[in-house]
């Protein structure tokens, strides 16, 4: 089965970007649960910024699950990354993202990194740099294990990382990976931008996936652009994908008006 999520943000600095609902956590909660979405996916300063009890309490009442949580304000308040050449600043960048997955945990609710993987610094060495991304999955990979959760690992365009664009890219090299509990994320966006055929890439790097966010040609919510999801959503009915698909995309026009019409794409093609 797959499931529903909309995306609500905590973090004030990156209130621009692309995310449903902002700051009110009880009020994304519960719009999200009357337009009938399975469950939120949650970014936050940090992994004390929130009682997990409260949050609980939240989820509970409206029956909502935590789909995901997301680990960019590492990097955009720290300035944490895997792959940051001074090795003290990646290994505070694994314990922040350790924190998070131990927060997602308590709900069964995986952790994501996107901007946290970094970049090829200029004038670096791509094979050093990869070397050090390939250090912090393997490292975190296995703490998510013995958490009872996986982690996602999400490729970025080139406009945002020159690291893994692709959906192939990332499996290659989860392949060169010893832990095994690292899957991808499948971001409609992103794909947009760096590959051939969204469908086929959803198809042939299946096994990897393990997270979607749902986001039109122009990251507004999906179904307002130019994006053809019905290809799209039977890639992933074939797969067997079971996960959450969530709305990883700008509020346009508005956050009410991104999750209604994030909902209606949903019920269209999986309900």
């Amino acid at each position: 089965m797959i499931f529903s999520s909309t995306t609500i943000a905590l973090v004030p600095e990156i209130k621009k970007g692309p995310w449903i609902y902002w700051e009110d956590l009880e009020l994304g909660i519960c719009k999200s649960a009357n337009l009938g979405f399975d469950g939120i996916e949650l970014f936050t300063p940090s992994a004390d910024a929130l009682d997990p009890d409260f949050l609980k309490e939240k989820l509970d009442l409206h029956q909502l699950k935590l789909s995901a949580v997301g680990t960019g304000a590492g990097k955009v308040i720290h300035g944490l990354t895997l792959t940051d050449p001074d090795p003290e600043i990646r290994k505070k960048a694994i314990a922040f993202i350790s924190e998070m997955i131990s927060f997602g945990a308590k709900f069964g609710a995986p952790a994501i990194i996107g901007s946290m993987q970094g970049n090829v610094m200029p004038n670096g060495n791509r094979e050093e740099t990869l070397g050090w991304l390939k250090e912090g999955l393997e490292e975190l990979g296995e703490v998510a294990k013995s958490k009872g959760v996986f982690l996602i690992y999400e490729p970025l365009n080139r406009y945002e990382s020159n690291l893994l664009n692709t959906l192939e890219a990332g499996s290659e090299f989860l392949e060169t990976l010893n832990t095994k509990n690292v899957k991808l994320l499948a971001d409609l966006f992103h794909m947009n931008i760096e590959e051939v055929d969204l469908p086929k890439s959803i198809l042939a790097n299946g096994k990897h996936i393990g997270h979607v966010h749902l986001a039109d040609s122009h990251r507004g919510p999906m179904g307002s652009g130019h994006t053809d999801f019905g290809p799209i959503a039977e890639a992933l009915k074939s797969i067997d994908y079971s996960g959450f698909v969530s709305a990883e995309a700008f509020p346009w026009p508005n956050s009410d008006a991104a999750a209604n019409q994030t909902i209606q794409t949903f019920n269209t093609y999986f309900k």
